[in-house]
């Protein structure tokens, strides 16, 4: 079995975690134990490092250490944005759980939703005087810092429609993308990702306002576009070609340790064994990422090298941490799922019979649970097989290559006599001109 050896690169982690705590450099996010919120948290910035925290909170069982953990870095992030509503919202999931010091703070919110209004106003303000000048820019930058107000304050439809109003003021390219990326911002968060796939489209549609940076950054849009929507082949397809300039710079949205674990997870689950060899392991760029995740970069090169046991070994250790994820916990038990079938259709293609008790063995399970596996792989056709189940046997059902050879040149004879034929016929026809003549015009 070819295996392909490995070669760490450590050079777009630096730059990943330039500005960041040393520490994380050395400690995988994901792990078998148990999630390491805090950390899990550094990855991420705005709303989404929030958002995430109250997910994880809201799937732990209550007054479990991780979900008091969780609660309490979100309220303490929420009090640094000015979303009232967010901030009640996390209150209450708290209830008094984590004493007196992170409860309802009545004269906080009062603060914040007065300078809400006064903020309102004068941005309202500033767009009527900008609106009676006709100024475009200006009227476009109005519009823009109303959706930021609107996003800060978790009003995302309003953000939404703000941000696409500016639309009609962009003057350059640069301007479209940029409503583009904060239109996908919003609607991410929203969960409209027929919005997500459209605005990539009208980025693109702009290339000469693409560096690599923005590039990554709709690629990475893309793929949890495609991720939504249980494309798996096309979101790691999309996921794989997200460049290394990437690095921390779409925190708001997803960190590299994410494209590492969708990206990964998806082509596993999706991909050829020849796919996974050139597109995956042979990948430079999306090596850089797997060196974040050693986990998902293991598990890869085990189903590739046929090490079933331990890939399996490393997804089951995996699990309970990605049913804490905001986007792929809708996802893990059909990728899961297929990619055991994957493995037990890979194991039996190279055999003629294969010992149901080593094939257990080899999967750490029963023989009487992989023969049900076995079954419906073999109802829905995708192993071509018959099971012995009196002596535990798989036979596989290949096709007879000598009768088929000898059916190939039975047909490329007979082709041949045909030809021959054919043409000793056109011969005769000439040589008694018995053809037809093209007549001549006077």
């Amino acid at each position: 079995m070819e295996n392909d050896e490995e070669t760490s690169s450590g050079q777009m982690m630096d730059e990943i975690y330039a500005n960041g705590d040393e520490k994380q450099r050395h400690r995988p996010i994901i792990s078998g134990e148990q999630l390491d919120v805090e950390a899990y948290a550094s990855l991420y910035s705005g709303r989404t490092k929030i958002i995430r925290l109250l997910f994880i909170a809201d799937r732990c069982d209550n007054n479990s250490t991780m979900r008091l953990e969780a609660l309490r870095m979100a309220y303490d992030e929420i009090k640094k944005g000015e979303d009232s509503h967010l901030f009640k919202e996390a209150a209450q999931r708290i209830d008094g759980s984590l004493g007196p010091s992170y409860g309802v703070d009545s004269s906080w919110i009062e603060a914040v939703e007065r300078r809400a209004e006064q903020r309102k106003e004068k941005l309202e303000n500033e767009l009527n005087a900008y609106r009676t000048n006709l100024i475009k820019e200006s009227i476009r930058m109005g519009y823009n810092d109303f959706g930021d107000f609107y996003y800060a304050h978790g009003q995302l439809g309003d953000a939404f429609k703000s941000y696409v109003r500016t639309r009609d003021y962009c003057t350059t390219g640069k301007h479209i993308v940029t409503m583009c990326l904060n239109a996908i911002l919003v609607s991410i968060e929203m969960g409209q990702f027929s919005h997500v796939t459209s605005y990539i489209s009208k980025a693109e549609q702009t290339p000469e306002a693409l560096d690599p940076v923005i590039v990554a950054k709709l690629r990475c849009a893309a793929g949890l576009a495609h991720l939504k929507a249980k494309k798996y082949k096309l979101a790691a397809r999309k996921l794989l070609e997200v460049g290394p300039e990437l690095a921390n710079h779409y925190s708001e949205v997803i960190a590299p340790q994410d494209v590492a674990t969708y990206g990964g997870l998806c082509a596993l689950a999706t991909f050829d064994r020849t796919e996974l060899k050139n597109k995956v392991i042979d990948n430079l760029n999306f090596r850089n990422f797997l060196e974040l995740v050693p986990e998902i970069r293991e598990l890869i090169n085990d189903f590739y090298s046929s090490h079933y046991a331990s890939c399996l070994d490393y997804l089951g250790n995996l699990k309970a941490n990605l049913l804490l994820d905001i986007h792929l916990h809708d996802h893990v038990e059909t990728l899961y799922n297929d990619i055991r079938h994957k493995a037990l259709i890979q194991y039996t293609i190279p055999f003629v019979s294969v010992d149901l008790n080593m094939m257990a063995n080899a999967f750490k399970t029963s023989v009487s649970g992989l023969q049900k596996e076995l079954e419906a792989l073999i109802t829905n056709n995708q192993i071509q097989a018959r099971i012995d189940s009196h002596n535990k046997i798989l036979y596989a059902r290949h096709a007879d290559q000598r009768n088929a050879t000898f059916q190939r040149v039975l047909q490329t004879g007979n082709e041949f006599d045909r030809d021959v034929k054919s043409m000793l016929v056109r011969a005769n026809l000439i040589k008694h001109e018995f053809t037809q003549k093209q007549s001549r015009k006077i």
